[in-house]
């Protein structure tokens, strides 16, 4: 390995251990010298013997990589066991830490210097934040812990081994697709129940609502609607939660916005106002709600989370927009080249982000600019229609009403911006 090539490695394995070393010296920055077994100094040499010992292997081989580790975690058990001995504190974290140190420091020079250093930024946001993660541990239920639990094992378990390709004779029916829709659902539930319970019900649900608005604002919807119904905190309640739908549906406008601009921008000029008419609907009212969330009459807005991972929610979901899919080809198949904008209606039922992708990328070749730009407009309108009777099937009456009427305006917003612009 050239010079400068070793000992700009070399300086990153320093770094890795002055980072580490950091932190365990600042956490133990109120004892006397002398009396901790490691501080900022002993982390900063494992680091860089680290790196020494790894650039040694091509001449020494790998077994002096071994050998230092085993050394180095020898003389880290035998200090900290006589640190134990006095302060009665048997934690292995230092030990696991100086190991780490020394590991990640020989990675640097043998292997990839980016991974190295963010492996050792990892480490130290876990060092750092010992007491959040033991309270968070501390107050986890095991419904938790078995959502959570449930959430791996359909995204590392199921989803691998599902087939990635169409099954039916349509070529409409992909079970990886499917199946990776279930999981966002699920995984918005757990992520929006996590949010409120950790930074309350208004930020909980508007972090919840802007995240999963990029992903999905019907599962965002699902989600939502179903706590108004499950989570019994009354017409704050309602109104919080139709407001999270309403910011949802506000980023989803934009995402078809971007998305269909990002492939052709000749839809720049037919999409912008009426997406941003009805957007501004969204977002204003949404804040609106919110604000009025606060002092509503007739209920509090506190919700009462019961279940962390409705999987049958999400099953359901995933289920009937495979349905729909599958409904959506053979109407297609019927109608031919002629139907390019009930083909829109249709496939925005359930999704409006395949049927943007595929008009933007038509638009001007296959089909003309205006049909593209009309088509994605229905599927838009469509797509918010089908997500208010979502809402009405399965959130409370408060929720269906304000998120039906709020949704009501903006597609007449937007199509009254759409008919100023013919």
């Amino acid at each position: 390995m050239p010079f400068e090539h070793l000992a700009v490695r070399l300086a990153v394995a320093l770094a890795i251990g002055l980072l580490i070393g950091l932190e365990r010296g600042w956490h133990a920055r109120n004892e006397a010298e002398g009396g901790r077994a490691a501080g900022f100094r002993t982390f900063a040499i494992a680091g860089l013997f680290g790196g020494i010992c790894g650039a040694l292997v091509p001449a020494a081989g790998a077994g002096l990589l071994a050998a230092g580790l085993v050394a180095l975690t020898a003389v880290f058990t035998v200090f900290r066991w006589l640190e134990a001995q006095v302060d009665r504190d048997f934690s292995a974290t230092g030990i696991v830490a100086a190991m780490a140190t020394y590991v990640l420091g020989a990675y640097a020079v043998l292997g990839d210097v980016r991974i190295a250093a963010g492996s050792a930024v990892v480490v130290t946001l876990l060092l750092a934040l010992k007491q959040p993660l033991h309270a968070w541990v501390r107050n986890l239920s095991w419904e938790e812990i078995r959502a959570g639990l449930i959430l791996l094992a359909m995204t590392f378990l199921l989803l691998p081994i599902l087939p990635d390709r169409t099954i039916d004779p349509w070529q409409a029916v992909n079970p990886a697709e499917i199946w990776l829709l279930a999981i966002i659902i699920a995984a918005l539930s757990f992520v929006g129940y996590i949010a409120v319970k950790a930074i309350g019900d208004r930020a909980g649900i508007v972090l919840v609502s802007l995240a999963g608005g990029l992903a999905s604002s019907t599962a965002v919807t699902m989600t939502l609607a179903r706590l108004s119904r499950d989570g019994g905190g009354g017409r704050g309640s309602d109104l919080m939660l139709a407001g999270g739908i309403l910011l949802a549906a506000a980023v989803m406008v934009a995402r078809v916005f971007f998305i269909a601009v990002l492939f052709n921008q000749s839809l720049a000029y037919s999409l912008a106002w009426p997406l941003a008419a009805a957007a501004a609907v969204f977002l204003v009212s949404a804040g609106l709600l919110f604000w009025r969330s606060a002092g509503a009459a007739g209920g509090s807005s506190a919700l009462t989370l019961r279940n962390p991972l409705d999987l049958a929610v999400a099953l359901k979901l995933a289920g009937f927009i495979a349905v729909i899919t599958l409904v959506s080809k053979i109407a297609v198949g019927a109608l031919g080249d002629a139907g390019a904008y009930v083909v829109a209606a249709v496939s925005g039922i359930a999704d409006v982000d395949a049927l943007t992708l595929s008009m933007s990328r038509m638009a001007g070749s296959g089909i003309a600019v205006e049909a593209a730009a009309t088509g994605i407009a229905i599927a838009a309108g469509v797509n918010t229609i089908s997500k208010c009777v979502m809402a009405t099937a399965v959130g409370s009456r408060g929720l269906a009403f304000t998120a039906s009427s709020v949704s009501a305006i903006a597609l007449v917003a937007g199509a009254i911006a759409w008919v100023f612009l013919r």
